[in-house]
C-alpha cells in the first residue's frame, strides 16, 4: 500500500513570547518590549529591589503602539538601556508623550518604577 501525503509541512518552531515590561509612573502605565536576555535580566533584577539604573530610556516610535496600547506611541526595542541619569527633556509622564508635551525623540521618565513583566519563559 502506498500512501502519498501533500501538503504536509513540518510545524512552525513556536515563536517566543514577547516580554513586556510595564512601568508605573505618577498613576500612568505604558509598556516596553524587553527584546534582549540582558534587558531582562536587568528589569528582573529591578523588580527584584536590586541596586540597577532605572531610569528606562528608548527612542519613542511614534503613531504605532506596539506592546503599548492603548497609547498611540512604543519605545523601540532595539534602543532601550536604563540609566542612573539622563537630561531633562525626556522626563514626563506617557500621556506627555502622547499628546507631544514630550517633544525629545527619546523618553526617559525619571519616577518610572517597573510593577510587573510578562511572557517570560516559564511563567
Amino acid at each position: 500500500m502506498l500512501l502519498v501525503l501533500t501538503g504536509c509541512a513540518p510545524a512552525a518552531p513556536e515563536t517566543p513570547e514577547t516580554v513586556v515590561a510595564t512601568f508605573q509612573v505618577v498613576g500612568e502605565t505604558y509598556k516596553v518590549e524587553l527584546a534582549t536576555p540582558e534587558l531582562i535580566a536587568h528589569a528582573q533584577k529591578l523588580l527584584a529591589g536590586e541596586e540597577v539604573a532605572t531610569i528606562p530610556n528608548g527612542t519613542v516610535v511614534r503613531d504605532e503602539a506596539g506592546v503599548n496600547g492603548p497609547w498611540s506611541w512604543h519605545i523601540d526595542p532595539a534602543t532601550l538601556e536604563f540609566a542612573d541619569m539622563t537630561i531633562e527633556v525626556c522626563d514626563g509622564l506617557p500621556s506627555y508623550v502622547e499628546d507631544r508635551t514630550v517633544t525629545s525623540e527619546q523618553y526617559c521618565p525619571w519616577s518610572a518604577k517597573l510593577i510587573a513583566i510578562d511572557g517570560l519563559p516559564g511563567s
